[in-house]
């Protein structure tokens, strides 16, 4: 594996994460006021003036993220000859794109129902798509990487070596992970710049990652959507102008399709501890559980339930945080996490 002291990122993928950054930064607001017009809005639960906040983050991401995978799309087919990444990269982004409108459907099913209850968390907090398809839904935006039978098939198991898995990996093993991931970040969220945060964190590992494994459209997948993500975090930071919404689904689906081209699936477990931790704390509940908080009278938050059965239970419950620093706490820990994948990944 090549020093990351060593990497050089190569002037289209910087092109694709710049355009990125910027078509994000610029178009976030736009899908902001037309969200608010359209009524597609939410409560803040945590906060004492509660909305309405545009409750729809996707579209100005992905408009972002798209523009910058098309020009590195565009200055890779004029510079090369032959492209050969180029059908994984369009089979991820109808993968990313079929997650995307899942995650929209979800917001604006939400808008038509509410939680029945007479406290104001019930009053306040909607769901849309139903729980028993909540875990099955993000199933058919695994079509696309199976057809085009994107990462390797080969896997090397501790104390077994490699194994060659054949029609298994297209077929089981890629779909059980766009369930999986889609599906873990979906978990974890409902504070202010937590999703994004860490998203942002976990994408940017992945994405610098495969660079060094030279694993490039792997690599232009993360960065470019961190860089998209990176926007939206100005915006969705405290105090919310926008919620993530359809994000929360999309977010894991890129880490997915990375972790399928890049072929880096020991890396990527590594990396999302915190979501399986998650996941595991949620099972517990019968994923009924929710993170959010109660906002106390000295601006901290604490949780609702009386168990612990989440990663936020677990911060609010070790002192008097914000939300903001709840949101930084457990990005940090994500940090932390994506640093020792670097440092033992040789190792395993």
């Amino acid at each position: 594996m090549i020093p990351i002291a060593m990497v050089t990122v190569p002037p289209e993928i910087i092109a694709a994460i710049s355009l990125s950054f910027l078509a994000s930064y610029l178009a976030i607001p736009v899908f902001n006021r037309f969200m608010r017009a359209a009524g597609i809005v939410g409560s803040d639960i945590m906060k004492r003036d509660r909305g309405p906040i545009p409750d729809m983050g996707g579209p100005g991401v992905i408009t972002g993220f798209l523009l910058g995978i098309f020009i590195y799309i565009g200055l890779e087919v004029f510079a090369n000859a032959s492209f050969p990444g180029l059908i994984y990269i369009l089979a991820s982004l109808n993968t990313i794109l079929i997650i995307t409108l899942i995650g929209i459907f979800d917001v604006l099913t939400a808008l038509m129902r509410q939680k029945e209850g007479k406290d104001l968390f019930e009053r306040l907090k909607r769901r849309g798509i139903p729980l028993w398809l909540y875990f099955l839904i993000p199933l058919p935006a695994a079509v696309p990487l199976m057809a085009v039978n994107a990462g390797v098939t080969s896997m090397v198991l501790p104390f077994v070596g490699r194994v060659e898995l054949g029609a298994i990996y297209p077929l089981v093993l890629v779909p059980l992970a766009v369930l999986c991931l889609a599906n873990a970040t979906n978990f974890l969220a409902g504070f202010n710049g937590l999703e994004a945060g860490m998203g942002v964190v976990l994408l940017v590992s992945l994405g610098v990652f495969a660079l060094i494994s030279n694993k490039l459209p792997a690599a232009v997948l993360a960065l470019t959507f961190a860089a998209a993500l990176l926007s939206f975090l100005r915006y969705n930071w405290y105090p919310a102008k926008v919620f993530p919404g359809d994000l929360n689904y999309t977010i894991g689906a890129v880490g997915a399709c990375v972790t399928i081209l890049g072929n880096m699936e020991k890396f990527a477990i590594l990396c999302f501890i915190p979501w399986i931790i998650e996941a595991v704390l949620k099972a517990l509940s019968g994923f009924k559980a929710e993170n959010y908080g109660i906002l106390q009278q000295n601006g901290s938050v604490k949780p609702r339930e009386t168990k612990i059965r989440s990663l936020t239970h677990i911060v609010m419950r070790s002192g008097d945080y914000t939300e903001k620093q709840v949101s930084s706490i457990l990005i940090g820990f994500e940090i932390l996490v994506c640093a020792i994948a670097f440092a033992i990944i040789r190792f395993i």
